[in-house]
């Protein structure tokens, strides 16, 4: 398996219906023992203009969001290729909206 670090953003394949899109990854590589799954978070360039879409602007993203309402696990086989990474400042900057969200 390939190593894979949340924070990354990689191109997924969420099928037919969702088309391959990015995604940023909310978990790591997963323990042997567990199912071969990584939560991830959607990137869209369909803006609604509504407080879960979250901008984080990036060279390897086109103009979109983040959208805190679209997490979801999927199989590491969907992971096509890894598109950049968040800085540590960004990715708390999306748990933090995370968690509200959630709120938790």
């Amino acid at each position: 398996m390939r190593a894979i670090s949340s924070g990354e953003v990689w191109q997924v394949d969420f099928g037919l219906a969702a088309k391959v899109r990015p995604a940023l990854l909310l978990t790591s590589n997963p323990a042997d023992e567990e199912l071969d799954l990584v939560t991830v978070l959607l990137h869209t360039t369909s803006l609604r203009g509504h407080r879960w879409e979250l901008s984080i602007p990036k060279p390897f993203l086109k103009p979109g969001a983040f959208h805190l309402q679209q997490i979801q696990s999927v199989p590491t086989v969907r992971l096509e290729r890894r598109l950049g990474v968040l800085t540590e400042a960004e990715l708390n900057q999306v748990l933090d909206a995370l968690a509200e969200r959630l709120a938790i």
